[in-house]
């Protein structure tokens, strides 16, 4: 949060809930300051009882079923996204007094791993007919709304792209005679590091360049794995293993259709030590060991479920352990209780530092 409010002093971080909704991440996110972007009812009531505010959630889906939007207006969360006729008509019917954002398609994606672009926002030709729509139905548009997608290139001039779409959009909204917007939702994405921090410059400029005689201008954001990915830290047992001349496979407790769906899903390389403690109790970190080429399988029956084979590790026995690092973002939130490993039922346990002052 430090690194955020740093390098984006004037963007405001709606955690992306989907991302990980673990509650003692949410809890501590909402403690120093964040608000909450939500896509569906359970993700809003998950954060409402942890007692945050309804002014601090954005209803961040373009797309939203009739039932989680009459339950967002009788809890008062009173912002929201759009990208269709369609859900300007339902919100009209069920929520008509909500702010909107329209969603708008970025011109660019970055090389995104994981695209958006083809599922949500408004392409060029939509937008003045849908402010339009907008308008015949009394809805307050408020602003403008984009996602370039996750795992693109940052600093590449994407978001330069993207903003300066949005600022079409404000003044597409004067030219129609909408009431002035005042909010800009650069959306998601970012990760931690040299790749944030180039995202950010860009971010910075593009604003100061489209919008710095904005008055009134509130910048926020849908930061996910920016928050969730380096704070959690996945152990998996060990459950079986087979030796085939110099090659070593094991089988651990989570796999592909657990945690580990981020391989899949999200497009993720996991990395990990051992940690030998039933086989290798004098050295568990297995120190100046020799390695093999090694396997390893998830718990599941299907061949699928893989994690990665080649990986040279020392020799390990059941009941010792793997430990993979940066596994907070779109892992267990994503995973299945498929073949009957739950992917629910895994433990979470909460490292702290007590404050002494």
């Amino acid at each position: 949060m430090e690194t955020w409010s740093k390098s984006l002093p004037t963007v405001h971080p709606f955690y992306a809930v989907k991302c990980n909704p673990e509650s003692a991440l949410l809890g501590s996110l909402a403690h120093l300051g964040a608000s909450f972007d939500c896509a569906s009812r359970a993700e809003i009531e998950s954060v409402l009882s942890l007692g945050v505010s309804p002014s601090r959630i954005l209803f961040a889906n373009p797309c939203k079923p009739e039932s989680h939007i009459a339950y967002a207006a009788a809890k008062g969360v009173n912002l929201t996204t759009f990208d269709s006729a369609d859900e300007l008509e339902k919100m009209s019917r069920l929520h008509p007094n909500c702010e909107l954002l329209i969603r708008i398609k970025p011109p660019e994606d970055g090389g995104a791993r994981c695209q958006l672009g083809d599922k949500y926002g408004a392409l060029p030709e939509e937008i003045d007919p849908l402010l339009a729509k907008a308008q015949s139905l009394r809805l307050s548009v408020v602003g403008v709304s984009f996602h370039i997608g996750s795992g693109g290139e940052t600093g590449s001039g994407t978001y330069r792209g993207a903003i300066e779409a949005a600022r079409a959009v404000f003044d597409s909204a004067s030219r129609l005679g909408l009431p002035r917007m005042h909010t800009l939702d650069i959306g998601g994405g970012f990760t931690s590091g040299p790749q944030f921090e180039a995202a950010a410059s860009e971010i910075r400029a593009a604003l100061d360049d489209y919008f710095s005689g904005e008055p009134g201008l509130n910048v926020v954001s849908e930061p996910g794995r920016f928050f969730a990915e380096s704070a959690f830290t996945l152990a998996a047992a060990v459950i079986g293993r087979r030796v085939r001349g110099e090659r070593r496979e094991y089988w651990i407790n989570d796999g592909l259709y657990g945690s580990m769906n981020c391989i899949l899903y999200d497009h993720a390389t996991v990395k990990c030590v051992p940690l030998a403690v039933a086989s290798n109790g004098l050295d568990p970190k297995c120190e100046g060991k020799p390695t093999f080429s090694s396997t390893v399988f998830g718990p599941t029956c299907d061949g699928l479920d893989t994690v990665f084979t080649g990986r040279q590790l020392p020799e390990l026995g059941v009941n010792d352990w793997l430990v993979f690092p940066d596994m907070g973002a779109y892992t267990a939130a994503a995973g299945s209780n498929f073949n009957g490993f739950d992917t629910g039922r895994i433990l979470t346990h909460l490292a702290y530092t007590v404050d002494q002052s």
